[in-house]
This record gives structure tokens, sequence and C-alpha cells, in this order.
């Protein structure tokens, strides 16, 4: 497929976000365009180094680059700072400097911790990002988000740090493990709620061709999910308004994850539920349209998501909640569906919550 760039527009740190195939050859063509680092570090985790290692490793040499590959263990769990100081011990030991350069291969955790370590290596260095989950290439290898996890809560240690390219290949996703893979699928369902009817239309009449990974019909939910993105954080970089409304089904979804241990649900699967517990907070407070709720239950169940929230315990759920980044003044702050298309951001008080809670824990 011949490459589309979409830019990300914040002045002097716009860069570009560019779809195309060739991973190897595209990705080390794009660093040249951008960078003149000497000392190039790819950021990983074994089963991609298994699967594409080789491969990336010579594609880069052939542009010209000197790549040392580096790996981390994979999984939410392992999105530490005791992972991002492996990664700043190995910059230290081979004398990296301030013009060397960071690439994040892999899904989002990958790309939170390389993130966040370009971000505070010699105060900052530059990265790219080049993701290779649904997760990643639609929505956190875009906007500079960057961190990792604390035991109390998700992503409470971080930096917006923005990449310098972002290099998405939608071929990558072909050796997903499937449950992974569908799992990203709520970040595109997502993207469709809070701002695009014909994505989510597009969704409901293509599950099955998506679900078989046909490349076409992936490539067009990919490239509107990063359209969307890349407007909304070129206009809300910090999260101060707009870009708020990305966070649709993540506070529950957050919660879930923690409470869970980041064992139990993936990110993606935690998001379904949390976009459905939130359509339930919105119809208890006699917001949005009642089709919403079984047009959305109905799209997830097609692609394999979960809708139900699991059986936790509400007073642990709320103590996630309160300790989120997104609480603002002691309150909590949801973004909750008004139609497809459509979403609003409500702070909602405590007694409220306490109740949706429960009645989603004890369902």
């Amino acid at each position: 497929m011949k490459p589309v760039r979409i830019p990300l527009d914040l002045g002097r740190r716009r860069y570009d976000i560019v779809l195309g195939s060739g991973m190897g050859r595209l990705l080390g063509e794009e660093i040249k365009k951008v960078a003149s680092a000497e000392k190039v570090a790819i950021v990983t985790h074994p089963r991609i180094v298994r699967l594409y290692g080789r491969k990336i490793m010579d594609a880069l040499k052939k542009t010209g680059l000197s790549p040392m590959m580096f790996t981390v263990p994979e999984g939410e769990r392992n999105k530490t700072l005791a992972q991002v100081e492996r990664i700043y011990d190995l910059l230290i030991h081979h004398r990296f400097e301030r013009s060397s350069l960071l690439v994040a291969f892999g899904g989002g955790v990958i790309g939170d911790m390389t993130g966040f370590a370009a971000a505070t290596f010699l105060r900052g260095i530059p990265y790219v990002q080049c993701p290779t989950t649904v997760v990643a290439q639609v929505d956190a290898a875009i906007g500079g988000k960057t961190g990792v996890d604390h035991p109390r809560g998700k992503n409470l240690i971080g930096a917006i740090y923005q990449p310098s390219l972002v290099v998405v290949d939608p071929t990558l996703l072909m050796t997903l493990p499937k449950r992974e893979f569908i799992s990203g699928l709520a970040e595109i369902v997502k993207y469709g709620v809070i701002q695009d009817p014909m994505l989510f239309d597009f969704m409901e009449r293509n599950s099955g061709s998506i679900l078989n990974r046909d490349l076409k019909s992936l490539t067009y939910c990919i490239q509107r999910s990063v359209e969307i993105k890349a407007a909304i954080v070129a206009s809300d970089e910090r999260e101060l308004g707009l870009r708020k409304i990305l966070n649709y089904g993540h506070t529950f979804g957050h919660a879930i994850e923690t409470v869970s241990g980041y064992r139990k649900y993936k990110h993606g699967e935690a998001v379904a539920i949390g976009m459905m517990a939130a359509v339930r907070m919105a119809d208890q407070l006699g917001m949005g349209d009642h089709l919403l709720f079984a047009r959305l239950e109905d799209l997830l169940h097609a692609l394999g998501l979960p809708t139900r929230f699991p059986r936790l315990n509400p007073i642990e759920v709320m103590k996630v909640l309160y300790s989120d980044k997104k609480v603002v003044s002691g309150e909590v702050h949801f973004v909750l569906p008004e139609k497809i298309g459509s979403v609003c951001v409500q702070k909602i008080k405590r007694d409220a919550i306490e109740k949706i809670v429960r009645d989603l824990c004890l369902n």
C-alpha cells in the first residue's frame, strides 16, 4: 500500500503518522528524514524479536542506521519504573547522547515505557513509535502520553512527550494473537462512539471482515482512528478540554484492570466493559439515546469483546476511581455518551458513583 501521511500539527513539535506497509524499509526511510542519530536503540519484547527481529535490524542497516536491540518483558504488569531503569542502564552503558534515538517497537506497554525513558534520559532524547498492536496503532502511540503504572493505579507516573515520528504498518497485525487483536478493536469502537458515526456503522456492517483481518477493512478503521486522534491531540495536547473524550470507557476500564491486578483482562477488554458501564451510568442519569446501549452491546459482542462488568469489590473499585489521574479537585470526571458520535464530560457526585459502582459490581 502507498504510504499515507497524517500530520499531527503541534507547531514546532509537529510530526507525521505514516501509515503504510513494508515495516522495516519504511521505518528506516522515515527515520532518516527526521533524525541524524548515530546510535539507535530499538526497545521491544522477546516475542516480537522472534517474529521480526532480524528483518527489522537488516532493513534499518540497509538505510545506513546502526541499530541495537533491547528487550523488556511484555504485559501491563511489567510497565514499571524498574523496567525503565533497565533501559537507562543500557543507554548509559552504550553512551547514548541527546542526539541518539530510541525506537519503540511493540504495543502500548513498550511505547509508554520507551517514550517515558526518552522523556527523562538526559532530560529528553528523540524517539520514534512503531506500534505493533491495534491499541498502539490507533491510540497509545499517538499523542505523546508516556509513563508507567503504580500499584495504586495505572499510568500515575509519566509525562507528555511527543515522538519525532509514528510509523503504522497494519500488516504487523496479522501475527497478533487472536485475543490481543480482538482486544484492540475496542479502541476503534471508541472512536466511532465519541466522534464518527460512519466509522461505527462501518464496523457494524463489516465486523466479519474485520475479525478476519481483511487488510482493506482494517486499514480504513485504523486510518480513520488515527485521523480522529491526531485532530483531537492537535487541538488539546495537554488534555485540558476536548482530549478528555478519548478517555471514554477508560475510567471504569482502568479500575477493572487495577483491581484485577492487570492479569485477568486485556486493556481493550477492560475498555469495552468500561464503555458499557459508562452507557449504564448515562442511562441512570437520564442521558443518552435509548438505542445506544443495544447498538454498542451488539457491536462489541459481534467483535468478540466482553460487555459484562466483573464481580469486583465495590470498595476497591471506588478507591481506584478516586486515585485516578483524571480526578479534579477530588471529583471524578466521566465521559458519557449521548448518541453514536457524541459524548460529554461530566463530574459526578460521589454518592451517585457509589450507587452505580455497587450496581455494576453486584450485577
